[in-house]
């Protein structure tokens, strides 16, 4: 049996997250049901992470076994013709047995999409319209608190009893993408259950000046979840890449 690994790009509007479901509308259960149309088997695939309802990515990684015997580029548009126009593979390559989709994985990269412009059809999918002051400078300023290794159970959904909350992360980055638009980058070894989202709504509370910055750095020292940390809503946010090393691809 061969293992391939693959990375696909979809719209989470109107999928139930990743993870596959009992009524078969996650981005898991779509390309497992594409993959056994073309190859009359049925095939069970093994994401990098999952993502919430809602939530978009540009290049989510994962890995499936069989005995395809022609081409990855092949299979990539044999698939596509059966999926929906919010989900496309971009690519399928040929893996080592012991690589893992998620336990291979070394990091991930998200960003997160802020606007102070009106909602409009082309954006509303895609980004969170705030009404709030976004005072980028005060942002800014607090981001390297987040570099190095912290346990961020503070800005978890949950953590689970098995899962390590310590995280490494880079120093995010907001990143002006146009006027009264930015673009929150977080790059990191791991990520903890609505991690990204906590970060970026408790961001905007401190650029609203509704948080006092230094109450980042106290979260981090005592890291227990308060009303202060807010959970942003999951349209604006992309899972951007899953680096691996040494992996077909990268």
């Amino acid at each position: 049996m061969s293992r391939w690994k693959a990375i696909c790009s979809y719209d989470g509007t109107d999928f139930a997250g990743w993870q596959s479901q009992s009524t078969r509308n996650a981005v898991q259960d779509a390309i497992e049901i594409a993959l056994e149309s073309v190859l009359r088997q049925s095939i069970r695939i093994h994401g990098a992470g999952r993502t919430d309802a809602g939530v978009h990515a540009h290049a989510q990684s994962f890995h499936f076994d069989h005995e395809w015997n022609h081409s990855g580029e092949s299979l990539v548009r044999a698939v596509n013709t059966k999926l929906p126009s919010s989900l496309r593979l971009i690519s399928i390559l040929p893996a080592p047995d012991d690589f893992h989709a998620r336990f291979s994985a070394r990091g991930k990269c998200y960003e997160y999409h802020l606007s102070q412009l009106p909602p409009d059809p082309f954006s509303v999918r895609y980004c969170w319209h705030i009404s709030t002051p976004f005072h980028a400078d005060r942002v800014r300023e607090v981001l390297p608190t987040f570099a190095g290794s912290h346990n961020f159970t503070a800005f978890a959904g949950k953590v689970v009893d098995a899962e390590n909350p310590i995280k490494t992360l880079e120093a995010p980055k907001l990143i002006s993408a146009g006027e009264g638009r930015w673009i929150l980058q977080v790059k990191g070894n791991g990520f903890l259950y609505r991690m990204v989202r906590s970060l970026a709504g408790t961001l905007v509370r401190v650029a609203s000046g509704k948080l006092d910055p230094q109450r980042i750095q106290e979260l981090l020292e005592n890291p227990v979840r308060t009303p202060e940390v807010h959970t942003a809503p999951a349209c604006g946010l992309f899972l951007k890449e899953v680096f691996y090393e040494n992996a077909p691809g990268d």
